[in-house]
């Protein structure tokens, strides 16, 4: 695998060579001095250029890169969903290539330069032939820091969780393995991991990230609880499945009260208990029951 040195150097001869390309800057994880770095890390890399269109219609450019996996160009990937491609402003190509490096590079005009620029604090100006790059602080994640919950979040996602779990029940009993296991991920895991992020914020003032979809989890949780998160994974077995869902409400239990007494917000206690019982009922039911209880 090419070094990041030798990528650099690659990322920064091409644009020095080709006209069209005037400015270059870096976002993502390579600019963030709290990650750690490792071969799978991307170089998200933008070249600020004079035109886009000359890039698309002959990408014979990518060859200065190295040999391709796979490519993806995520601007016209509409999955079938009607929509109008502008590519005049800017324009991506995600590159895999067969030493295992990643370049996600996006084509962008100046003005559209101008309009992004400061957006993203995590931003690093690599090369400037014109002058134009705006002058910006050094990277920060800041802008991923865990968020303090409002008492409204609170509610709302506890009540979620435990009111949602009713339909994860029903589906495991009706044997509707895809529907049970899609109810799981989207409402009873989005709630426990938005509890996951907030206990983890208060541990460390709210001034930390735990990462896209929760990659940093395992690293900011105590290996207690990273032992019971790591065991609300569960195969398609639905006794497997059960077990995992009571253990998801232990630590949610957990974590929210915890979060609760921090911020004096209410722990809906009596829902908690109500839906463990319920889930219990429904777990025994047999298959053949014509009344739930």
């Amino acid at each position: 695998m090419r070094s990041e040195k030798e990528m650099f150097d690659l990322l920064l001869s091409v644009a020095e060579k080709d006209e069209r390309i005037r400015s270059v800057y870096m976002n993502g994880s390579r600019t963030n001095p709290n990650v750690q770095k490792d071969m799978f890390q991307d170089y998200d890399i933008v070249y600020v250029v004079t035109e886009i269109s000359s890039f698309i219609k002959d990408k014979t450019w990518i060859r200065h890169f190295g040999e391709l996996i796979m490519m993806q160009e995520p601007d016209k990937n509409t999955f079938g969903e009607a929509a109008e491609l502008d590519v005049t402003k800017s324009y991506g190509f995600l590159m895999l290539f067969t030493d295992g490096n990643r370049i996600d590079l996006r084509f962008q005009t100046k003005e559209e330069m101008v309009e992004e620029y400061k957006e993203d604090k995590l931003t690093l100006p690599l090369m400037d032939k014109d002058n134009i790059l705006p002058e910006i602080p050094q990277p920060t994640d800041i802008d991923y820091h865990v968020n303090i919950p409002t008492k409204e979040e609170f509610d709302s996602y506890t009540n979620n969780f435990w009111w949602c779990l009713q339909n994860v029940a029903k589906g495991i009993w009706r044997d509707q393995l895809p529907y049970a296991k899609l109810m799981f991920e989207y409402t009873t895991r989005e709630s426990l991991d938005k509890m996951v992020c907030w206990w983890i914020g208060i541990q460390h003032d709210f001034k930390v990230s735990t990462g896209f979809l929760g990659k940093y989890f395992k690293k900011h949780l105590p290996e207690s609880y990273w032992s019971m998160y790591e065991k609300t994974y569960s195969t398609a077995n639905y006794e497997e499945f059960w077990e995992s869902i009571f253990i998801t409400c232990d630590l949610f239990r957990i974590l929210s009260q915890t979060v609760a007494d921090h911020f004096q917000y209410t722990y809906p206690i009596e829902d908690d208990n109500n839906m463990i019982e319920y889930l219990k009922q429904v777990r025994d039911l047999p298959s053949n029951a014509k009344d739930i209880f």
